[in-house]
């Protein structure tokens, strides 16, 4: 059981559910069951069915994985709701400027 260091969980192109779980030090059935349980936040488990069976695929983000290992996976949480929002604002500042824009043109219109 190898144990990864962050450069090296950078550098790889895709992490399997065994190499995030030999990196964080538990099994990768943990580490698969705790991404389909929505308490592992270090990435997506995606559900894929068909007619006769279903099967998971795991998409697993290196700086996640990284963060959640040295406990700071909030300050990302945080990180990600702060862009949110700042994104949210510029876009209700272009609403806001349009629709003054709008009113002035409405307002020259009138008078």
């Amino acid at each position: 059981m190898g144990k990864y260091t962050d450069d090296e969980i950078r550098s790889m192109p895709k992490i399997t559910a065994k190499i995030a779980a030999d990196y964080l030090g538990i099994s990768p059935m943990m580490v698969t069951l705790g991404m389909r349980n929505n308490v592992l936040p270090i990435g997506f488990a995606i559900k894929k069915e068909d007619r006769y069976s279903e099967s998971w695929s795991y998409n697993i983000i290196p700086e996640r994985l990284i963060a959640y290992n040295h406990g700071r996976i909030n300050e990302i949480q945080v990180q990600n709701i702060e862009k949110s929002l700042n994104t949210i604002i510029e876009q209700f500042e272009e609403m806001k400027h349009d629709l003054v824009f709008l009113l002035k043109e409405n307002e020259e219109l009138e008078g």
